[in-house]
């Protein structure tokens, strides 16, 4: 399963000074420390929450804050002990590049820089703080370290730049956590037909430690028929509670109690195997080896956090679990492809598919219903975020763009008509590929976080879906 809690190591850092004890007027620490203490405070009230703690360097010496190359080695030991998932170098007062560059590099995870505004300038000319000087000293360090790194604005601490970049950092520690040694399960082979799902199982192992592991249909086809067989009061209740959200008329009880059958039989190959998400063949094989397809439950199943990709498609199973993550578990992803051009809008195209979205991202006001046994409505309006992640040739890349919803032609299956700035643009660069239609979506606006994300995990660059 996914793990959403982070905890975030705060680096608060200050030039290192030779006559400290006595040192006034400029870089003099005083001013380093009450910065410090806001800002520390101000990240622990507003940024902490279930899923996310900090923890800081109040126990290294009486101000807190790292100026001492010779400390390097404590807070690392330190910080690794707590097991946070980054670090935020926080420059109080002009900072110690050197000291910064060495922690980043040792600790091995996600940074964030930044660095408080200088607001200390008094009427006689003086100044106590170069708080946004240093910064330009530590990101270079940073560089010649090769330490890659996210970086808010120079900004003060309420506002609300510092807000954004925090909220997306936080994002991007979240896909990173849960995209090294991400384990997939894959029921079924590659769909015949489609070669466009083909992937590289061991390039993603060597390259990622992403862990596919596979279920074969025949043991698939065993689980399933067991579980028909032996537990039907627990299938009856989930059909009846899916006719509470669904209109559910068009096929009979004993089709829909079928149909219910693949709820506990993904749930448990998640809960068996651990994994982050389930890419599973679901036509060629599956109706004609247990007579219905899983559309249906993908939609209630997707809807519990339990993300189910169709089509045997690993790297878009890929692509949805870290849109999942980028919202934190809070937003539920979709996973509709490029499917026809709308009719009545030059940059509108459809995304859909036959049934898998989640039931609670469908549109107010829009009834469900089952055709052909697979779920039928259209998903929430506003403002979305559309990835693939795709390899080819040993190179791995990760598209990404925003998008709004606009208006379309009614159509079953779920889907939405999404409206992009160039479509003629996008179309070209899914046809040249290395991206297949399929693609990933959920709901705000994540492309920048990708594009932070792509940094931290070498050998996978970021593909602007408008350049």
């Amino acid at each position: 399963m996914m793990n959403f809690k982070l905890k975030i190591g705060l680096v608060p850092e200050r030039r290192w000074l030779a006559d400290a004890a006595t040192r006034k007027g400029i870089f003099q620490p005083l001013y380093a420390q009450e910065n410090k203490d806001h800002i520390i405070s101000y990240i622990k009230e507003n940024f902490s929450d279930e899923n996310t703690t900090f923890t800081d360097l109040e126990w290294l010496n009486d101000e807190g804050l790292l100026h001492e190359n010779g400390d390097v080695n404590k807070v690392v030991d330190y910080l690794k002990a707590e097991k946070v998932d980054a670090i935020m170098i926080i420059n109080c007062n002009f900072g110690n590049e050197d000291a910064a560059a060495r922690v980043a590099r040792a600790m091995g995870v996600p940074v964030l820089l930044w660095g408080p505004r200088d607001t200390r300038l008094t009427p006689d000319g003086m100044r106590y703080t170069d708080a946004q000087c240093g910064l330009f000293a530590i990101s270079e360090a940073m560089h010649r370290s090769h330490v890659p790194f996210s970086y808010i604005e120079n900004c003060n601490v309420e506002d609300k730049p510092f807000t954004d970049g925090m909220n997306q950092f936080l994002s991007v520690v979240s896909m990173v956590k849960n995209f090294k040694g991400m384990r997939i399960v894959q029921v079924g082979t590659r769909v015949k037909p489609f070669k466009s799902v083909m992937f590289n199982e061991m390039e993603l192992m060597e390259k990622f430690g992403i862990d596919v592991t596979p279920i074969n249909m025949a043991e698939a086809l065993n689980k399933l028929n067991k579980i028909y067989a032996e537990r039907k009061d627990e299938l009856v209740a989930l059909a009846e509670d899916t006719k509470k959200k669904i209109d559910c008329s068009s096929v009979d009880d004993e089709t829909l109690i079928k149909l219910m059958t693949f709820v506990p039989f993904y749930k448990e190959l998640y809960e068996e195997n651990d994994c982050a998400i389930i890419s599973t063949e679901c036509w060629t094989a599956m109706n004609p080896g247990f007579g219905v397809a899983p559309c249906l439950a993908m939609t209630l199943l997707n809807d519990m956090g339990y993300l189910i990709t169709c089509e045997s498609d690993v790297c878009g199973a890929v692509s949805m679990a870290m849109l999942y993550a980028a919202g934190r578990g809070k937003k539920l992803p979709a996973f509709g492809e490029f499917t026809c051009r709308n009719p009545e809008n030059d940059n509108s195209e459809l995304l859909w598919h036959c049934g898998p979205f989640p039931y609670s991202l469908k549109k107010e006001g829009c009834n469900a219903y089952l055709y052909n046994t697979k779920p039928c409505f259209r998903l929430a309006d506003g403002d979305w975020t559309i990835a693939r992640f795709q390899g080819q040739g040993g190179k791995y890349t990760f598209l990404g763009g925003n998008f709004k919803t606009t208006e379309g032609p009614h159509t079953f299956g779920t889907y939405m008509w999404a409206d992009f700035v160039n479509l003629p643009k996008v179309e070209r660069k899914v046809i040249e590929g290395p991206y297949i239609h399929h693609m990933a979506e959920i709901q705000g606006s994540y492309a920048d976080t990708i594009k932070e994300f792509c940094k931290f995990i070498p050998e996978l660059e970021f593909d602007d879906l408008y350049n």
